[in-house]
């Protein structure tokens, strides 16, 4: 049976079942957490983030899969009391933002690639929990030459451990093809990276487009109506189902249980429903009443994870 690496330890992709694959349990700058100790506490969060899992948990969902970067904020022993307390499986990630950082501009990208290859093999933060998803990102300045970096030091680790790349992209630049290019410039099998938020359009062109090269697009900020109505999104799922796309799909919120962007109490005015319940509560029979089958939903939620994680393999 095929296995991928969880925070708790390897988990039977059989055993995946309705799965979440883009979300984040702690984002916060280490930078003014390390200078400000009022900065974030971790005696609050917890609990908090204990009762988002379970909460998702209780409503069928089986595992979460934490696709915070290394540098933006990544604390693997946070992630895994979290887990622990939840009883859920999660599985978390290695990589690189896309920010502009003086120290991923100045060291060579053979190197950049070893630390991502040291979180998959041997372990995070000097603990024995291995990175089970490659994490890179594309934002609005597109594919700039570090970015370039950035995308080929995912790639060449993927190409190294056979773990499976998500991204970050701006639908709005069309970021996504040019995160593509790089991949398959660097030999990676397309179809082997999910090409993240690409719910944020409803331009089915564009998204047919990255599809056409065997990627999967996330779906994956539902709950971020700022971008995009839950209706709007709703949509463009049921549509693309409707022409035959439903096993290049997945689901998720792009939600996070601690998120230091922004003061919370304007997080949480502007997004009401951004957390884990959404896509269980409203999502799930949004799509139902577009006509998405329940064959349809289950490729979503759980085939599609299942298959991203199941094909993995060294080249």
């Amino acid at each position: 049976m095929a296995k991928v690496n969880g925070v708790l330890g390897p988990i039977e992709t059989a055993d995946l079942g309705f799965t979440l694959m883009h979300e984040h349990i702690l984002v916060v700058n280490w930078s003014l957490r390390q200078a400000f100790s009022h900065w974030y506490d971790r005696e609050q969060h917890i609990p908090h983030a204990v009762s988002e899992l379970l909460s998702a948990k209780e409503r069928g969902v089986r595992t979460l899969v934490d696709l915070t970067p290394i540098n933006l904020g990544r604390d693997i022993h946070v992630i895994r009391e979290v887990a622990e307390k939840a009883e859920m499986q999660v599985i978390a990630a290695t990589g690189f933002y896309w920010t502009e950082e003086p120290t991923l501009i100045g060291w060579p990208t053979d190197r950049l690639v070893e630390l991502l290859v040291q979180d998959i093999e041997k372990g995070i933060q000097g603990t024995d929990i291995k990175a089970g998803i490659i994490k890179c990102a594309t934002d609005h300045f597109g594919v700039t030459p570090l970015n370039q970096k950035l995308l080929e030091v995912a790639a060449r680790a993927h190409r190294a451990t056979g773990v499976p790349i998500s991204t970050h992209t701006s639908v709005e630049h069309k970021v996504g093809p040019g995160q593509q290019d790089v991949f398959d410039g660097e030999g990676v099998d397309l179809g082997r990276v999910v090409i993240g938020h690409c719910g944020d359009t409803e331009d089915l062109e564009h998204l047919e487009s990255i599809l056409a090269r065997g990627s999967t697009i996330g779906m994956d900020r539902f709950g971020v109506d700022v971008y995009l109505s839950m209706e709007k999104r709703v949509s463009t799922v049921a549509a693309l189902c409707r022409r035959g796309k439903a096993e290049q799909m997945v689901l998720s919120h792009d939600a996070c249980c601690h998120f230091d962007f922004f003061p919370a109490d304007l997080m949480a005015g502007a997004l009401p429903r951004w957390n884990f319940r959404h896509i269980p509560d409203d999502v799930i029979p949004a799509l139902r009443k577009e006509g998405v089958s329940e064959e349809q939903i289950r490729t979503l939620t759980v085939d599609n994870p299942r298959r991203i994680f199941e094909s993995q393999g060294t080249y």
